[in-house]
């Protein structure tokens, strides 16, 4: 593969997108490019470097994801949307502390603390890609944040749970990747990690380093927390939506981020 760099990368986008409908702006300080429409400037940016490392680790495809994820968002931001109605379609999605709390527009964003390194947003599922749910959505139907949170959960629980595991140096890794967008929301399934933490024969961690994925870990021998520590880094710098390359103990039905030392049992955050 031939080297990508950022204004390779920009001129691509633009070429694969219509200069009619959209407009650019390259940041070469911040490395990012601004993809809006030119009519209401609503948009996205991009941070270039993190998809030029995906780009050396899958090639071409990564340039086919990125292009349709943008046209895809930027219709979503065109479509008049409504919540009532629709409440099978709303699930939970998990983001890093360090995601924006507020649209590119400035408005709050609905969202819930989770652990010391992950929120739950709130998502309208529309098929191909979905919207994140902000407080004039929530306020237009009439809806209480509380009322949102029981629909979303209670559609997060009907998600299939359904895993490939490998074992390795005797322990078991267990994965949840169905690409239906809300792979990392089954941690929030506490039915589902309790049967795990059932299975489990040593320590039981989790881990969502992207939102496609959920990882459970049976770490039965220090080899196991090395082998988890490469795993989740590497998930985590090749996600489209990283969210944490921590892992997480479950114990007494709660996560707690640890950072794992070479050799040794890791240490809680």
């Amino acid at each position: 593969m031939a080297k990508l760099t950022s204004t390779k990368l920009r001129d691509i986008i633009k070429e694969r997108l219509s200069a009619d409908k959209y407009q650019f702006r390259f940041n070469r300080k911040e490395d990012t490019l601004r993809v809006e429409w030119k009519d209401s400037k609503q948009g996205m940016t991009l941070t270039l470097p993190s998809i030029i490392a995906k780009y050396d680790t899958r090639g071409e495809e990564v340039i086919n994801e990125v292009v349709e994820h943008i046209e895809e968002a930027l219709r979503m931001m065109k479509m008049e949307v409504e919540l009532t109605g629709k409440e099978k379609q709303i699930f939970p999605v998990i983001r890093s502390t360090s995601f924006p709390k507020k649209t590119n527009a400035g408005t709050a964003l609905v969202y819930k603390d989770h652990t010391a390194e992950t929120r739950i947003f709130y998502a309208l599922d529309e098929g191909k890609s979905y919207r994140l749910i902000d407080e004039v959505l929530l306020k237009e139907a009439g809806w209480s944040q509380q009322h949102l949170e029981e629909i979303a959960m209670f559609n997060a629980r009907s998600l299939s749970t359904k895993y490939k595991v490998d074992r390795v140096a005797g322990n078991d890794f267990y994965f949840i990747a169905t690409q239906d967008g809300y792979d990392a929301s089954r941690i929030l399934n506490e039915a589902f990690l309790d049967e795990m933490s059932e299975k489990v024969k040593g320590d039981m961690t989790v881990a969502t380093p992207h939102q496609d994925v959920l990882i459970i870990a049976d770490i039965q021998n220090k080899t196991g927390y090395d082998i988890l520590a490469q795993l989740t880094m590497k998930y985590f710098t090749e996600g489209r939506i990283p969210v944490t390359s921590l892992p997480f103990i479950y114990e007494n039905k709660k996560l707690e981020p640890i950072f794992i030392l070479a050799k040794n049992r890791p240490e809680k955050e």
